[in-house]
């Protein structure tokens, strides 16, 4: 540890512990809602339940292009003829009605006239001038008839707060006549990489030097995830520069990302640096490293309004901890309640872990030959190490304490 640190916050907390930090940390920094027009609510956390104003189907209809029908009026061992009287196409109510031994030419989404309750379709059906039959047992009860309500009923509650609003979510509320809904504003989000050896790509390098791959990644991520974030120029190990950069970015900005420079090296100049501001009361230090591999250094803490997560610098650091603090932050503040994928799959190969830490091993995940899912863990396993994510599409999560894993075993998958 720096020397200059003296923690008075807490550090290397388990796993779990610092997960529950960051979730209580967004809960009582939920951010305010704002109500969006239904195209541009996809995607977004809804903030209030959403109360059916009307039933779905609104009225009895036909879900099949045919002829209404009177059940009662069709045998069972015979044919059954029977008068055709109108008919009624999608889109206008003409209050008609069926007697006995009458019918209706209908089609799909035809309000189903008085009267009658069932469907003979007409691939089934035989016209003859103003008669119709219909074969025998052809038409069962209340045959291809949507039902009032049969959906959903007035007043039911059909979306719930903390839900994301999916396009099958969207269209329900757009069934409902609803135009505009009320949602959790997203974070405004600003990412920073710390370090004098990055060069962004497409230029030259120099000795000592490297690519600046962990601001892709970063980027890339919270734009998957929906947001809009704003990549800041990279920092030098200058801690005067980097005091100055993150005071900025935390004033305007609910989140502020950063990568690198969190550790306990010479040139790691964060965890001093907000230790430094939450003293002089302009912030707070809510944890500092996590019993995990990758992302140990990981610190979480607030700077004036935003909440900062400084990642470390290795880029498979980065995806590990975006993947299960940064998604949750983000995720608190907008007061998501349903929980990301998480699933169980089979090793398709062994794995012997020797730390007590939790791990997140990269894996692809591949369909068994017996039908069950199963990971294949990646041999590449050091944090530095781009090409094995690359070559992945989920982490593996390895439970705290040693244990040797055997082929065959079941374990937790975090799809990216």
């Amino acid at each position: 540890m720096n020397p200059s640190i003296v923690p008075d916050f807490p550090s290397g907390l388990p796993f779990e512990q610092a997960r529950a930090i960051v979730a209580a940390v967004a809960a009582a920094q939920r951010l305010p809602s704002q109500t969006l027009a239904l195209a541009r609510a996809h995607g977004h956390v809804l903030a209030q339940d959403v109360v059916a104003p009307m039933a779905l189907p609104s009225f009895d209809n036909s879900a099949m292009d045919g002829f209404a029908v009177r059940h009662a009026d069709l045998a069972t061992d015979a044919d059954s003829a029977l008068q055709l009287v109108g008919e009624q196409f999608a889109g206008h109510s003409l209050g008609l009605a069926i007697g006995r031994r009458q019918c209706l030419r209908i089609t799909t989404g035809a309000p189903l006239p008085a009267g009658a309750d069932a469907i003979a379709i007409k691939e089934s059906a035989c016209v003859d001038g103003n008669r119709v039959v219909v074969p025998a047992g052809s038409v069962r009860p209340g045959a291809h008839v949507r039902r009032t309500g049969e959906d959903v009923r007035a007043g039911d509650r059909v979306l719930e707060a903390g839900w994301v609003m999916s396009p099958a979510r969207i269209a329900l509320a757009a069934s409902l006549g609803i135009g505009q809904l009320e949602v959790a504003r997203r974070p405004t989000v600003a990412v920073f990489t710390t370090g004098d050896e990055l060069v962004e790509p497409g230029m030259a390098l120099q000795p000592g030097q490297i690519y600046n791959s962990n601001r892709e990644l970063l980027m890339g991520l919270l734009r998957g995830d929906g947001l809009e974030p704003t990549a800041w120029p990279s920092l030098a190990d200058d801690p005067a520069r980097v005091a100055s950069m993150l005071q900025d970015a935390a004033s305007s900005f609910d989140v502020v990302i950063t990568c690198g420079a969190v550790s306990a090296g010479e040139k790691d100049h964060i965890p001093a640096l907000l230790q430094h501001q939450a003293a002089a009361g302009r912030g707070r230090m809510h944890f500092w490293k996590v019993r995990m591999k990758p992302g140990m250094p990981l610190l979480f803490a607030q700077l004036e309004r935003a909440q900062l997560l400084c990642l470390p610098g290795n880029p498979v650091s980065v995806l590990a901890t975006y993947l299960t603090f940064g998604r949750a932050l983000l995720d608190g503040l907008q007061g998501r309640l349903e929980p990301r994928p998480h699933w169980h799959a089979r090793l398709a190969s062994a794995f012997d872990k020797r730390h007590a830490r939790r791990e997140f091993l990269r894996g692809r995940l591949l369909p068994g030959a017996d039908g069950t899912l199963q990971v294949a863990p990646n041999p590449a396993d050091g944090s530095h190490r781009l090409a094995a994510a690359a070559q992945s599409d989920a982490l593996i999560v390895l439970p705290e304490g040693e244990h040797a894993f055997v082929a065959g075993e079941l374990v937790e998958v975090l799809p990216y």
